[in-house]
């Protein structure tokens, strides 16, 4: 080549570089085989690449990964974002221009523009649209805000569930929906603009649609709430029976907006819940949690020398039964049981099913302590009765152990307990009859005092530990929390069970030394687990009087260096039965802290429903009692399906407790649990296997089941 043609080509490529700067957007080509060819400096300006970090030949998966790493292609990952890319660069060869947005770093938007052009590439420019879209948006925004005041307006009266109307000042018809019509079933005249409230009411007692209602004191009242200025809510009945919900939203300058919703199907769905979680799905009778509360509140009440008497009823042999017999008749005899007790005490006490094949009877004003002695006789006599099985009839009798307030405890645990040890009496004098409570029963109060100040010592020595038990995500299979257990052995004595110390600990108020030492174990040992993983620690409601709650939480979480967002606080709905109010202000204080609020053991009490709505719990762990017979009862299959449906209505996670073998977590599984726990898994394990449990899930090992860890 001669030297002058040499200068003469050096020039051009000077004045083509020259050129490519100039553009004032973004530029640059992508080989066919997706290898960067040429740029210019806006295309590094725009996604912040260095001079130094781009160069000829980097493939196009380089580059996205260096830009994504510069805050780039947000919402995606380099991988996805390559993946898409390249495809729609493919699927562009015909000399097309394709235009796209997208997000950079500092959410700036970017249009890109590709074209493909035989023997060089795709050429792509890049170019900040940011600004130019906000000015867009502002000098349309006005011009399209009557629009969407109007199309919101249209939404809210034409697309909601709800029955819709508005009335002005004086009582006439402004507006209404079609299910406003359809509910009262208007003549198309009646639903007109201008129409007087009157004549619609008129209409609605011809026709039979409205209860009998004296007419102008309902006007009358309808006058009030408009002038009232405040948002008033009511329940109306109709003739047929139904019940229709009126919302009221006074207008300012007068008028009223008035939602109508027809709830009686609302109202027997959850009185029909609300009688699932309460009521033993076997025999129907209360269950624990409502019999608990009916007996805390004859523990309130005193009525002149006439106190509670409570009676634990307890089958003899019945394992017997259900081991020769079959479950199938074990369940003939509960429920003939249940029904021969209610039969009993009607009109004179309450009785539930406690669990298994116990019982209890409540007479919430006795005349102690004959009126309890007979009752018990009675029961025993009714249950002795044969029971018909078909071709052949069974005779059972019953221990039961009675205790009587306020001698044999004035609290419900303690009634309830000393109850117990009167039936263990009851039993040992060879079943088949009842017994008072008497203090000092089997030794019970010296081991009391024992384990009390062993307790003690174990706190302040160190003689506790915490075990750990995972909850796994069932999607993914994944441990996603850790519920940490204390436990204690006595030196001598041997294990201790949590249910015996823990109350103690209550009683004594050692609990806040030992609630505080657990969530620090747990903590400490959270901080060594990979972020994703959280741990559970449960609170007592004794806990919940210590004013200091919240700052021993947050030296937990500090002295443990983990996220308030990993640690969550289990509590049970008895936290909420006294004072809840303040405490219900303590629970939104820990929430203000990042830390998750669960409810343990959720449908085993009588208020569970109530407290969803008074607290935004962000998880619920179903009651392991409803695993027994999950896989097998349809009823229930019933109940969990029901409770798993509530969680979720309320975007509340659901925890299945007690799964413990396969079938039942299938029926979990199946029913759309979020988590589960229990022995299928894992039994509690100490701090170094459950880290090398999280460690094999972190590192994507298939679950196989306990083996599979």
């Amino acid at each position: 080549m001669r030297p002058e043609e040499n200068a003469e080509r050096g020039g051009e490529a000077l004045l083509f570089d020259a050129a490519l700067q100039a553009i004032p957007f973004g530029f640059c080509v992508w080989a066919p085989d997706f290898t960067l060819v040429m740029w210019n400096q806006h295309y590094l300006d725009i996604y912040g690449f260095s001079a130094k970090a781009i160069r000829r030949g980097m493939s196009l998966y380089e580059v996205v990964a260096l830009s994504s790493a510069l805050g780039n292609h947000q919402g995606t990952d380099p991988k996805s974002f390559y993946e898409a890319y390249s495809a729609e660069l493919l699927s562009n060869r015909g000399g097309m221009r394709t235009v796209n947005l997208e997000i950079a770093a500092g959410n700036r938007t970017l249009e890109t523009a590709h074209i493909y052009a035989p023997g060089l590439g795709w050429v792509v420019t890049h170019e900040d649209v940011t600004e130019e879209i906000a000015r867009s948006d502002m000098a349309s925004e006005r011009k399209r805000e009557l629009e969407r005041q109007y199309g919101l307006l249209d939404a809210a009266i034409n697309n909601i569930s709800q029955g819709l109307s508005m009335f002005d000042a004086d009582f006439r018809l402004m507006t209404c929906n079609a299910e406003f019509i359809s509910l009262y079933e208007l003549p198309p005249e009646l639903a007109r603009p201008g129409t007087a409230f009157g004549d619609i009411l008129d209409f609605r007692l011809k026709s039979k649609k409205h209860a009998l209602i004296d007419r102008e004191a309902y006007m009358a009242e309808r006058r009030r709430i408009m002038d009232g200025g405040k948002f008033v809510r009511e329940v109306i009945k109709m003739a047929d029976g139904s019940l229709v919900s009126l919302r009221h939203q006074p207008l300012k300058g007068g008028g009223v907006v008035t939602t109508h919703e027809d709830i009686t199907d609302q109202l027997t769905a959850e009185a029909r819940m609300h009688h699932m979680a309460t009521h033993d799905a076997l025999t129907d009778l209360p269950n624990r949690g409502l019999f608990r509360e009916e007996l805390e509140a004859a523990l309130k009440h005193d009525d002149k020398g006439r106190h509670p008497a409570l009676l634990v009823v307890n089958l003899d042999h019945f394992k017997a039964i259900n081991d020769s017999d079959g479950h199938a008749t074990g369940d003939t005899v509960l429920r003939n049981v249940a029904e021969r007790l209610t039969e009993t005490v009607d009109g004179r006490g309450f009785a539930a099913r406690l669990g298994g094949d116990e019982f209890g009877v409540l007479l919430p004003t006795a005349a102690v302590p004959h009126e309890a002695a007979d009752t018990a006789r009675v029961i025993a006599k009714a249950l002795a009765e044969p029971i018909s099985l078909g071709d052949r009839s069974l005779r059972l009798t019953c221990s039961i152990g009675i205790a009587v307030a306020p001698g044999d405890g004035q609290t419900a645990d303690a009634l309830m307990n000393n109850a117990d040890l009167a039936l263990l009496k009851a039993k040992s004098e060879g079943r088949g009859t009842y017994h008072f409570y008497e203090a000092g029963m089997d030794a019970t109060l010296q081991r009391r005092r024992t384990l009390e100040a062993g307790l003690r010592e174990a706190i302040e020595g160190e003689g506790l530990s915490v075990v750990f038990q995972p909850i796994v995500e069932l999607d993914g299979n994944r441990i996603v929390a850790v519920e940490a257990l204390a436990r204690w052995e006595h030196p001598e004595l041997g294990p201790i069970a949590p249910a015996e110390f823990i109350p103690i600990a209550e009683e004594t108020g050692l609990i806040h030394a030992l609630g505080a030492w657990v969530l620090g174990a747990a903590t400490q040992a959270a901080a060594l687990w990979p972020n994703r993983v959280g741990v559970a620690v449960n609170l007592s409601p004794i806990q919940f009087k210590n004013p200091d709650l919240v700052g021993v939480i947050e030296a937990a979480l500090a002295e443990a260096g983990i996220g308030a967002g990993r640690l969550e606080l289990e509590i049970t709905e008895s936290l909420l039965l006294e004072n809840s109010s303040a405490n219900l202000d303590l629970l939104g204080a820990l929430r203000g802290l990042g830390v998750r609020i669960a409810m343990d053991d959720f449908g085993t009490g009588y208020s569970s429903l109530s407290y969803l709505r008074a607290f935004p719990f962000d998880k619920i762990k179903i009651d392991r009692s409803f695993m027994t017979d999950v896989a097998t009862k349809s009823e229930s299959r019933a109940i969990l399906r029901a409770m798993i449906g509530l969680g979720k209505s309320l975007s509340m996670t659901t925890v299945a407790e007690g799964v413990e073998t396969e079938d039942q977590l299938a029926v979990v599984r199946a029913e759309g649990a979020t988590q589960v726990q229990g022995y299928y898994f894992s039994p509690p394990v100490g701090a170094e296997k459950i880290a090398a449990m999280i460690e094999a899930r972190h590192y994507g090992e298939a679950f196989k089941g306990r083996d599979g860890w």
